[in-house]
């Protein structure tokens, strides 16, 4: 998979992973690195168990991508003090 698949995918993750969590996002450039270190954590925990990590731009990469993001940035307003609005 090449640099610019991993920054589509990257930035597509963050983008969901970022509402899925907040509703707010970080921002696009936060949003896209924290997507792109999502979609590294996804694979890597989704290889752990057994599964396929990103194979490529597609609709089950997107999936690992975007629950590794979830996961990574849960840890991020974690670290950072931020938390969900009610």
């Amino acid at each position: 998979m090449g640099i610019l698949s991993w920054i589509i995918l990257g930035v597509i993750a963050g983008f969901i992973g970022s509402k899925i969590v907040d509703k707010q996002g970080q921002g696009f450039w936060l949003n896209m690195g924290l997507g792109i270190i999502g979609a590294i954590v996804g694979g890597y925990l989704f290889s752990l168990f057994g599964k396929e990590g990103v194979s490529g731009l597609n609709l089950y990469s997107m999936l690992v991508a975007i629950v590794g993001a979830v996961v990574v940035l849960l840890v991020y307003n974690l670290l950072t003090g931020r938390q969900r609005p009610v």
